[in-house]
């Protein structure tokens, strides 16, 4: 099975290269693909890599979401991992006077994907990682007031990103499963430039993807 990880900027898909070249033993490994910044940029990259491959006769059987993202408190500290059992776009939908409604609750589509249950739990094993939602967002939390507000919509969730739906969607649109996986460099909240942890995160992730090269080979 061919497995296609998808970032969001070159950075962060050099420190997933990285970490699965460290811990590659098959003589080829994943397809890593820095596919933009955003859900549509990112659906729009991660359709069209599978297209080809498809057209190739070279088929994707898996698609990684993957990069750095926002940790909510006190689910996920800056360093950790999370890795997606439910990918949803928290911003997808309309304002009311009576509050937020999904796309759904509009009656219009889907607001959310599962990853393989099974696969997500052994990618968290092998990672250390906390299994839990990942929000995708189109603008990034910046106020505690949104913070909280996006906690008690989804009290579960542990990360934000940005990317997550649109390569799930992407993904569901050719029939291949998908997993996401975030390390932790900000905490969900007030934005404070300062206080990110950018390279423990990409290190994080790059120690992730280490580990993760084994479980892909396996499932191939």
């Amino acid at each position: 099975m061919r497995v296609l990880v998808v970032t969001a900027v070159t950075a962060e898909a050099e420190s997933a290269a990285a970490g699965l070249a460290a811990g590659q033993r098959a003589r080829t490994g994943p397809t890593v693909l820095a596919g933009g910044v955003g859900p549509a940029a990112a659906a729009a990259s991660t359709a069209t890599a599978l297209a080809r491959a498809a057209a190739s006769d070279a088929p994707y059987g898996l698609v990684v979401s993957a990069g750095i993202g926002g940790g909510f408190r006190p689910h996920a500290p800056v360093g950790s991992l999370v890795v997606a059992d439910a990918i949803v776009a928290a911003d997808l939908g309309a304002d009311t006077p009576d509050g937020f409604l999904t796309v759904e609750e509009l009656g219009f589509g889907r607001t959310a994907h599962l990853p393989p249950a099974a696969l997500a739990a052994r990618a968290a094993d092998a990672t250390g990682a906390l299994v839990a939602p990942v929000l995708t967002v189109s603008t990034v939390t910046g106020t505690a007031a949104r913070a909280a507000e996006l906690s008690a919509r989804h009290p579960r969730a542990a990360a934000e990103a940005m990317e997550g739906f649109g390569v799930a969607e992407a993904a569901a649109a050719h029939g291949v499963p998908v997993l996401e996986i975030r390390a932790i460099s900000n905490a969900v909240g007030p934005r404070d430039r300062a206080a990110w942890r950018v390279g423990d995160a990409l290190a994080a992730l790059r120690t992730g993807f280490e580990r993760l090269g084994p479980l892909f080979e396996e499932t191939s």
